[in-house]
């Protein structure tokens, strides 16, 4: 696998740090655009073997840190579910500007929910795959259940997230209010795979059977077995970019 580093523009003009993996050749039968869980970033060493697991296999992987996140500029603070999913919308206008158009539509964790939203935006796009992902963004808001009182009476509160500060704006627990999920699934008219660990104890099972079974047809469901939220396994992150890739392979032919 190789890669390239790029930056691209978001419409609010934040330069987002970016990497493109490539098979060796640098040919690719597909462009899969490629959303991280939240408060992660693109260099997460799992999401890093995925893309390994898809290049072996003939697909390009686009991703990126969101606004606020990692090496990208902009305020966290003033981020909110909403801005993640046009992050996703501008990144697919800068590949189909310079590279071509995505093909696969992969989020994991609340990158998983922030596809399922993007994906009305972006007309080219022919499969959407979810790693563990709820079936509403609203599932993060118990990451700020003690500091909840504080956000609403102050506006905002400092908030402990895999072990870093994060300033949780009264905005962002507002917009993860205002999506409306089922209604963006029911109307995603694109084939749909469903990743999730059944001993998933960050994002439960009940995530998986929502979104599958709100999603119109052709949709698929893949047990992960033991594999933890993160995929922190090797193997277990390997095994995902080989499933998608085997999984994509007939609609990326048509």
């Amino acid at each position: 696998m190789n890669y390239q580093k790029l930056e691209f523009t978001n419409r609010y003009g934040h330069d987002l740090s970016a990497r493109l993996d490539l098979p060796d050749d640098g040919s690719f039968r597909g462009l899969a655009l490629f959303a991280h869980c939240f408060t992660c970033g693109k260099n997460l060493k799992s999401m890093g073997y995925i893309s390994r697991g898809l290049t072996e296999r003939g697909i390009g992987v686009f991703r990126f840190d969101f606004t606020g996140l990692g090496e990208s500029e902009g305020d966290f603070g003033d981020t909110n579910f909403s801005s993640n999913v046009t992050d996703l919308i501008d990144a697919a206008a800068f590949l189909a500007n310079n590279y071509q158009s995505p093909t696969l539509l992969i989020g994991h964790s609340l990158g998983g929910a922030a596809v399922l939203q993007a994906a009305e935006h972006l007309p080219d796009i022919k499969t959407i795959i979810t790693i563990g992902a709820p079936c509403n963004p609203e599932h993060v808001a118990h990451l700020f259940e003690s500091a909840e009182e504080e956000i609403l009476e102050k506006g905002e509160a400092k908030v402990l997230l895999a072990g870093r500060p994060f300033c949780i704006k009264k905005q962002f627990l507002d917009d993860l209010e205002d999506q409306r999920m089922t209604e963006k699934i029911q109307g995603l008219k694109r084939p749909l795979l469903v990743l999730h660990s059944s001993i998933d104890n960050t994002v439960g099972i009940d995530n998986a059977a929502h979104i599958f079974t709100s999603a119109r047809h052709p949709k698929s469901f893949i047990s992960l077995d033991d594999a933890d939220h993160l995929l922190t396994k090797k193997s277990d992150a390997l095994y995902v970019g080989q499933l998608i890739s085997a999984w994509s392979s007939i609609y990326l032919s048509e």
